[in-house]
């Protein structure tokens, strides 16, 4: 399950992981008086799906006055936002996150996902923030920092120090970084992730860490032990075919084409979709 990134802060903020102050939004006017709540100079106004590219598709703006949150507002509530990720269809705009302008000296990527084959949490960071994991992964590998996490002992403080060193940080902002990364990592196992990920995470101009970003996934399997985070579900942003399948404990994974096929085992059915693509 996906949740939105409003909702991935509020559950980080729970594991001390630093954030902007923020506020969501379903209208113009909701939007304009969180901005009042914040107070100024700058805010940044975010579209609210379950897609990555937003800012490239039109959906974060930065706004200098009240005017601009009210305008930037009024233009996405409503809009089709068209990313990498979306399709050419892209996703209706529904609500919107109002936050704090934040002064930004570096930006960097840090994200965490289970490892099957080694049965670890598998810690990854990179210097290069704002960009597509797979994107740096292919055009500059070098630059990607991983730390497997064994799971019966937990990030130890020594590796959150190790990956703040290897992006570069240096004195307080490596306590900084190394607090964050406890938090995201006891947020991510507390919570059955299936993938955590600030992208950016950025150095301020005070010298502390915090997300910028917050994308969090959960492991379905898991959620029935998970009501708080099943109360973030938002279906408008699912695939009517995926709901109804859900409601009747099926695995369905919607793709593209018309070819169907009906197997025994996920595994198969995705390997076969593969051969057949």
């Amino acid at each position: 399950m996906k949740i939105h990134e409003y909702q991935a802060k509020e559950v980080l903020r729970k594991y001390g992981v630093p954030t902007p102050k923020g506020h969501a939004a379903f209208s113009v006017d909701e939007a304009v008086a969180g901005a009042k709540e914040l107070g100024g100079p700058i805010w940044v106004v975010k579209a609210q799906i379950h897609a990555g590219g937003r800012g490239k598709g039109g959906g974060v703006k930065v706004a200098k006055s009240l005017d601009d949150v009210r305008s930037y507002a009024e233009a996405m509530l409503g809009m089709q936002l068209v990313t990498h990720q979306t399709g050419p269809e892209g996703q209706t705009v529904r609500r919107l996150y109002v936050e704090s302008g934040v002064d930004i000296k570096k930006e960097y990527y840090l994200g965490m996902v289970f490892d099957r084959a080694t049965n670890r949490v598998m810690v990854m960071a990179s210097s290069e923030g704002g960009m597509e994991i797979e994107e740096v992964a292919r055009t500059h590998p070098e630059k990607i920092i991983k730390e497997p996490v064994d799971v019966r002992y937990g990030l130890k403080g020594y590796q959150g120090r190790k990956i703040a060193y290897g992006l570069g940080l240096t004195g307080g902002a490596v306590k900084s970084a190394a607090k964050l990364l406890d938090g995201l990592y006891r947020a991510f196992v507390d919570n059955d992730c299936s993938l955590a990920e600030i992208n950016p995470l950025v150095l301020t101009g005070a010298g502390e860490v915090i997300a910028l970003d917050a994308k969090l996934n959960f492991d379905d399997n898991s959620l029935f032990r998970h009501k708080e985070i099943q109360a973030y579900r938002d279906i408008d942003e699912e695939d009517p075919l995926e709901i109804e399948a859900s409601k009747h404990e099926l695995s369905f994974i919607k793709l593209d084409g018309n070819i169907g096929n009906l197997v025994n085992g996920a595994g198969l059915a995705m390997s076969t979709m593969d051969i057949i693509k």
